[in-house]
Protein backbone atom coordinates (compact mmCIF):
# COMPACT_ATOMS: atom_id res chain seq x y z
CA UNK A 1 0.00 0.00 0.00
CA UNK A 2 2.82 2.33 0.97
CA UNK A 3 4.58 4.30 -2.04
CA UNK A 4 7.11 7.17 -2.38
CA UNK A 5 5.76 9.08 0.73
CA UNK A 6 8.75 11.94 -0.45
CA UNK A 7 6.37 12.60 -3.55
CA UNK A 8 6.01 16.34 -3.05
CA UNK A 9 2.21 17.50 -3.56
CA UNK A 10 0.37 20.58 -2.04
CA UNK A 11 -2.48 22.41 -1.84
CA UNK A 12 -2.61 22.16 -5.97
CA UNK A 13 -2.91 18.95 -6.20
CA UNK A 14 -5.66 16.37 -7.17
CA UNK A 15 -6.24 13.05 -6.66
CA UNK A 16 -5.25 11.83 -10.07
CA UNK A 17 -2.00 13.66 -9.23
CA UNK A 18 -1.73 11.59 -6.23
CA UNK A 19 -2.58 8.57 -7.90
CA UNK A 20 -0.46 8.71 -11.06
CA UNK A 21 1.63 6.05 -10.60
CA UNK A 22 -0.36 4.26 -8.17
CA UNK A 23 -2.50 0.45 -9.07
CA UNK A 24 -4.74 -0.40 -7.05
CA UNK A 25 -6.41 -3.67 -8.36
CA UNK A 26 -7.63 -6.04 -5.98
CA UNK A 27 -7.94 -3.44 -3.05
CA UNK A 28 -11.51 -3.01 -1.62
CA UNK A 29 -12.36 0.39 -0.26
CA UNK A 30 -15.60 1.71 1.65
CA UNK A 31 -16.13 5.49 0.87
CA UNK A 32 -18.82 6.73 2.44
CA UNK A 33 -21.14 9.62 0.86
CA UNK A 34 -20.89 9.26 -2.83
CA UNK A 35 -24.13 11.19 -3.93
CA UNK A 36 -22.11 14.26 -4.76
CA UNK A 37 -18.64 16.37 -4.76
CA UNK A 38 -15.73 14.69 -2.93
CA UNK A 39 -16.92 11.73 -2.08
CA UNK A 40 -18.28 10.63 -6.03
CA UNK A 41 -14.69 11.89 -6.78
CA UNK A 42 -12.63 9.96 -4.48
CA UNK A 43 -14.59 7.05 -5.89
CA UNK A 44 -14.04 7.90 -9.07
CA UNK A 45 -10.29 8.02 -8.98
CA UNK A 46 -9.94 4.95 -7.01
CA UNK A 47 -11.90 2.58 -9.16
CA UNK A 48 -10.15 4.13 -12.10
CA UNK A 49 -7.07 2.71 -10.49
CA UNK A 50 -8.90 -0.82 -9.84
CA UNK A 51 -10.41 -0.57 -6.75
CA UNK A 52 -13.23 -2.19 -5.69
CA UNK A 53 -15.03 0.84 -4.29
CA UNK A 54 -18.53 0.44 -2.05
CA UNK A 55 -19.86 4.13 -1.61
CA UNK A 56 -22.53 4.79 0.97
CA UNK A 57 -25.69 7.04 0.57
CA UNK A 58 -28.89 8.22 1.80
CA UNK A 59 -30.48 8.50 -1.51
CA UNK A 60 -29.52 5.82 -3.41
CA UNK A 61 -31.34 7.16 -6.39
CA UNK A 62 -29.54 10.10 -6.39
CA UNK A 63 -26.22 8.18 -5.65
CA UNK A 64 -26.69 6.37 -8.77
CA UNK A 65 -27.71 9.28 -10.60
CA UNK A 66 -24.10 11.10 -9.72
CA UNK A 67 -21.97 8.33 -10.06
CA UNK A 68 -23.07 6.75 -13.73
CA UNK A 69 -21.11 9.82 -15.53
CA UNK A 70 -17.85 8.14 -13.86
CA UNK A 71 -18.18 4.49 -14.07
CA UNK A 72 -16.87 4.30 -17.46
CA UNK A 73 -13.46 5.48 -15.80
CA UNK A 74 -12.88 2.21 -13.81
CA UNK A 75 -10.02 0.47 -15.00
CA UNK A 76 -8.15 -3.11 -14.04
CA UNK A 77 -11.75 -4.39 -12.72
CA UNK A 78 -12.23 -0.92 -10.82
CA UNK A 79 -15.77 -0.57 -9.84
CA UNK A 80 -18.22 1.23 -7.45
CA UNK A 81 -21.44 -0.53 -5.35
CA UNK A 82 -23.46 0.99 -3.84
CA UNK A 83 -25.63 0.56 -0.28
CA UNK A 84 -27.67 2.62 1.70
CA UNK A 85 -26.62 4.33 4.85
CA UNK A 86 -27.97 7.43 6.31
CA UNK A 87 -25.74 8.51 9.07
CA UNK A 88 -28.03 10.80 10.43
CA UNK A 89 -30.31 7.11 11.65
CA UNK A 90 -28.24 4.99 14.20
CA UNK A 91 -31.00 2.04 12.83
CA UNK A 92 -29.58 2.82 9.26
CA UNK A 93 -26.03 2.63 10.53
CA UNK A 94 -26.42 -0.36 12.41
CA UNK A 95 -28.27 -2.58 9.39
CA UNK A 96 -25.39 -1.02 6.87
CA UNK A 97 -22.98 -1.97 9.14
CA UNK A 98 -24.63 -5.78 9.22
CA UNK A 99 -24.75 -6.34 5.62
CA UNK A 100 -20.94 -5.51 5.28
CA UNK A 101 -20.03 -7.98 7.63
CA UNK A 102 -22.49 -10.54 6.32
CA UNK A 103 -20.96 -10.20 2.97
CA UNK A 104 -17.53 -11.28 4.42
CA UNK A 105 -15.11 -9.41 2.74
CA UNK A 106 -12.07 -7.74 4.29
CA UNK A 107 -11.52 -3.64 3.85
CA UNK A 108 -8.09 -2.17 2.83
CA UNK A 109 -9.34 1.10 3.96
CA UNK A 110 -12.45 3.06 4.82
CA UNK A 111 -12.93 6.45 3.77
CA UNK A 112 -15.51 8.63 6.32
CA UNK A 113 -16.06 11.36 3.74
CA UNK A 114 -19.50 12.80 4.52
CA UNK A 115 -19.56 16.21 6.19
CA UNK A 116 -31.80 19.77 14.01
CA UNK A 117 -31.91 16.40 15.72
CA UNK A 118 -30.75 13.27 13.98
CA UNK A 119 -33.17 10.36 14.13
CA UNK A 120 -31.88 9.35 17.96
CA UNK A 121 -32.06 13.12 19.27
CA UNK A 122 -28.79 14.19 18.59
CA UNK A 123 -27.25 17.62 17.09
CA UNK A 124 -27.01 16.41 13.69
CA UNK A 125 -23.52 18.11 12.35
CA UNK A 126 -22.39 15.86 16.03
CA UNK A 127 -24.63 13.24 15.44
CA UNK A 128 -23.84 12.37 11.38
CA UNK A 129 -20.54 13.75 11.56
CA UNK A 130 -18.83 11.82 14.57
CA UNK A 131 -21.16 9.27 15.88
CA UNK A 132 -23.11 7.99 12.70
CA UNK A 133 -19.39 6.81 11.69
CA UNK A 134 -18.32 6.22 15.30
CA UNK A 135 -20.99 3.49 15.04
CA UNK A 136 -20.32 2.50 11.38
CA UNK A 137 -16.48 2.39 11.79
CA UNK A 138 -16.51 0.65 14.79
CA UNK A 139 -18.98 -2.15 14.02
CA UNK A 140 -16.72 -3.28 11.02
CA UNK A 141 -13.51 -2.29 12.66
CA UNK A 142 -12.69 -6.16 12.34
CA UNK A 143 -13.25 -6.44 9.00
CA UNK A 144 -10.27 -3.62 7.92
CA UNK A 145 -7.08 -5.94 6.92
CA UNK A 146 -3.68 -5.98 8.50
CA UNK A 147 -2.26 -2.78 6.85
CA UNK A 148 -5.23 -1.21 6.74
CA UNK A 149 -6.01 2.40 7.00
CA UNK A 150 -9.39 4.37 8.24
CA UNK A 151 -9.46 7.76 6.79
CA UNK A 152 -11.77 10.51 8.88
CA UNK A 153 -12.69 13.67 6.44
CA UNK A 154 -12.51 16.43 9.11
CA UNK A 155 -11.86 20.01 8.92
CA UNK A 156 -9.66 23.17 9.60
CA UNK A 157 -13.04 24.31 10.87
CA UNK A 158 -12.54 22.42 13.76
CA UNK A 159 -10.65 26.00 14.82
CA UNK A 160 -13.70 27.14 15.47
CA UNK A 161 -14.52 25.28 18.51
CA UNK A 162 -13.21 22.74 20.73
CA UNK A 163 -15.76 20.21 21.43
CA UNK A 164 -18.19 21.06 24.51
CA UNK A 165 -18.33 17.55 26.62
CA UNK A 166 -20.34 18.68 29.01
CA UNK A 167 -23.55 19.76 26.61
CA UNK A 168 -23.00 18.45 23.38
CA UNK A 169 -26.46 18.18 22.08
CA UNK A 170 -26.36 22.30 22.75
CA UNK A 171 -29.28 21.96 25.38
CA UNK A 172 -27.44 24.24 27.72
CA UNK A 173 -25.61 26.62 25.52
CA UNK A 174 -26.71 29.05 22.45
CA UNK A 175 -26.62 27.33 18.94
CA UNK A 176 -24.42 28.46 16.37
CA UNK A 177 -23.79 26.87 12.91
CA UNK A 178 -19.70 27.96 12.73
CA UNK A 179 -19.21 26.33 16.62
CA UNK A 180 -21.17 23.25 15.64
CA UNK A 181 -19.62 22.44 12.90
CA UNK A 182 -16.21 23.25 14.24
CA UNK A 183 -16.96 20.74 16.99
CA UNK A 184 -18.09 17.61 15.16
CA UNK A 185 -14.88 18.05 13.13
CA UNK A 186 -13.04 18.42 16.46
CA UNK A 187 -14.37 15.22 17.28
CA UNK A 188 -13.68 13.42 14.17
CA UNK A 189 -10.02 14.26 14.76
CA UNK A 190 -10.42 13.26 18.05
CA UNK A 191 -12.00 10.04 16.93
CA UNK A 192 -8.98 9.09 14.89
CA UNK A 193 -6.35 9.49 17.52
CA UNK A 194 -8.29 6.96 19.83
CA UNK A 195 -8.95 4.82 17.28
CA UNK A 196 -5.26 5.07 15.72
CA UNK A 197 -4.31 4.06 19.50
CA UNK A 198 -6.64 1.07 19.48
CA UNK A 199 -6.03 -0.91 16.19
CA UNK A 200 -1.73 0.44 15.40
CA UNK A 201 -1.04 -2.84 17.20
CA UNK A 202 -2.62 -4.94 14.64
CA UNK A 203 -1.38 -2.52 11.94
CA UNK A 204 -4.41 -0.46 11.05
CA UNK A 205 -3.80 3.24 11.21
CA UNK A 206 -5.87 6.02 11.30
CA UNK A 207 -5.52 9.76 10.47
CA UNK A 208 -8.09 12.53 9.93
CA UNK A 209 -8.01 14.74 6.89
CA UNK A 210 -8.36 18.56 5.77
CA UNK A 211 -9.73 18.35 2.14
CA UNK A 212 -9.46 21.89 1.97
CA UNK A 213 -12.54 24.59 2.08
CA UNK A 214 -14.84 23.47 -1.22
CA UNK A 215 -17.08 25.75 -1.94
CA UNK A 216 -19.94 22.93 -1.88
CA UNK A 217 -19.23 20.90 1.00
CA UNK A 218 -18.77 24.12 3.65
CA UNK A 219 -22.35 25.51 2.12
CA UNK A 220 -24.35 22.25 2.93
CA UNK A 221 -24.18 23.01 6.43
CA UNK A 222 -23.95 26.77 6.93
CA UNK A 223 -25.71 29.61 5.65
CA UNK A 224 -23.83 30.88 2.44
CA UNK A 225 -24.60 34.83 3.42
CA UNK A 226 -22.31 33.55 6.76
CA UNK A 227 -19.41 31.95 4.99
CA UNK A 228 -19.20 34.52 2.57
CA UNK A 229 -19.53 37.74 5.22
CA UNK A 230 -16.43 35.82 7.36
CA UNK A 231 -14.57 35.21 4.17
CA UNK A 232 -14.51 38.69 3.27
CA UNK A 233 -13.60 40.12 6.88
CA UNK A 234 -10.53 36.71 6.58
CA UNK A 235 -9.84 38.29 3.32
CA UNK A 236 -9.53 41.96 4.88
CA UNK A 237 -7.02 40.20 7.49
CA UNK A 238 -5.10 38.56 5.24
CA UNK A 239 -4.68 41.76 2.91
CA UNK A 240 -3.25 43.81 6.14
CA UNK A 241 -0.70 41.18 6.32
CA UNK A 242 0.22 40.54 2.93
CA UNK A 243 -0.91 37.33 2.13
CA UNK A 244 -3.29 36.57 -0.93
CA UNK A 245 -6.76 36.14 -1.22
CA UNK A 246 -8.72 33.07 0.61
CA UNK A 247 -9.16 30.65 -2.45
CA UNK A 248 -11.68 27.88 -2.73
CA UNK A 249 -10.30 24.31 -3.81
CA UNK A 250 -11.62 22.34 -6.49
CA UNK A 251 -13.36 19.01 -6.16
CA UNK A 252 -10.48 16.97 -7.36
CA UNK A 253 -7.81 19.10 -4.98
CA UNK A 254 -10.73 18.24 -2.53
CA UNK A 255 -10.23 14.71 -2.60
CA UNK A 256 -6.52 15.00 -2.76
CA UNK A 257 -5.21 14.72 0.89
CA UNK A 258 -7.85 11.79 0.96
CA UNK A 259 -6.40 9.29 -1.06
CA UNK A 260 -2.45 10.56 -0.38
CA UNK A 261 -3.63 9.55 3.52
CA UNK A 262 -5.04 6.70 2.89
CA UNK A 263 -2.52 4.79 0.28
CA UNK A 264 0.45 7.13 -0.74
CA UNK A 265 2.01 8.07 2.63
CA UNK A 266 3.85 5.87 4.96
CA UNK A 267 1.05 4.59 7.57
CA UNK A 268 3.45 5.55 10.47
CA UNK A 269 3.99 8.59 9.33
CA UNK A 270 0.28 9.67 9.10
CA UNK A 271 -1.26 7.46 11.90
CA UNK A 272 -2.87 9.22 14.82
CA UNK A 273 -1.82 12.42 12.66
CA UNK A 274 -4.13 15.54 11.09
CA UNK A 275 -3.02 15.91 7.27
CA UNK A 276 -3.69 19.13 4.85
CA UNK A 277 -2.13 19.79 1.49
CA UNK A 278 -1.16 16.13 0.75
CA UNK A 279 1.56 16.50 4.44
CA UNK A 280 1.51 15.92 7.76
CA UNK A 281 -0.33 19.23 9.60
CA UNK A 282 1.59 21.39 12.61
CA UNK A 283 0.15 21.47 16.10
CA UNK A 284 -0.48 25.40 16.99
CA UNK A 285 -0.80 26.67 19.85
CA UNK A 286 -2.55 29.64 19.66
CA UNK A 287 -5.43 31.71 17.36
CA UNK A 288 -5.04 31.19 13.75
CA UNK A 289 -6.67 32.71 11.11
CA UNK A 290 -9.48 29.58 8.80
CA UNK A 291 -7.14 30.05 5.80
CA UNK A 292 -3.94 28.84 7.40
CA UNK A 293 -2.77 25.26 8.27
CA UNK A 294 -2.08 23.66 11.30
CA UNK A 295 -3.81 21.70 14.06
CA UNK A 296 -5.04 23.15 17.53
CA UNK A 297 -3.24 21.73 20.40
CA UNK A 298 -7.00 21.02 21.75
CA UNK A 299 -7.66 18.70 18.85
CA UNK A 300 -4.42 16.22 19.74
CA UNK A 301 -5.46 15.87 23.34
CA UNK A 302 -5.10 11.97 24.11
CA UNK A 303 -7.24 12.41 27.13
CA UNK A 304 -9.65 13.87 25.49
CA UNK A 305 -9.43 11.24 22.42
CA UNK A 306 -10.35 8.79 25.11
CA UNK A 307 -12.99 10.65 27.28
CA UNK A 308 -14.84 11.43 23.91
CA UNK A 309 -14.77 7.85 23.09
CA UNK A 310 -16.70 6.84 26.32
CA UNK A 311 -19.21 9.44 26.10
CA UNK A 312 -19.60 8.48 22.74
CA UNK A 313 -20.43 4.99 23.87
CA UNK A 314 -22.59 5.64 26.44
CA UNK A 315 -24.70 8.02 24.08
CA UNK A 316 -25.27 5.42 21.44
CA UNK A 317 -25.23 2.48 23.70
CA UNK A 318 -22.97 0.18 22.22
CA UNK A 319 -19.54 -0.58 23.52
CA UNK A 320 -16.24 -1.17 21.35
Amino acid sequence: MEHDEMAKFDEFSTAEDVLNAVNLAGKRVLVTGVSAGLGVETARVLASRGAHVIGTARNLDKAEKAIAPVLPDARDGGKIELIELDLASLTSVRACADALILDGRKFDVLINNVFGRTADGFETQFGTNHLGHFVLTNRIAPWISPGGRLVIVASAAHRFSDIDLDDLNYDHTPYDPFVSYGRSKTACILFGIEFDRRHRERGVRATSVHPGVIRTELSRHIDQSGIDKMLEDLNVERAATGKSPFRYKTIPEGAATSVWAGFVAEASKVGGRYCENCHVGDIIEGPRDAADEGLHVYAVDPERAKLLWKISEELVKERF
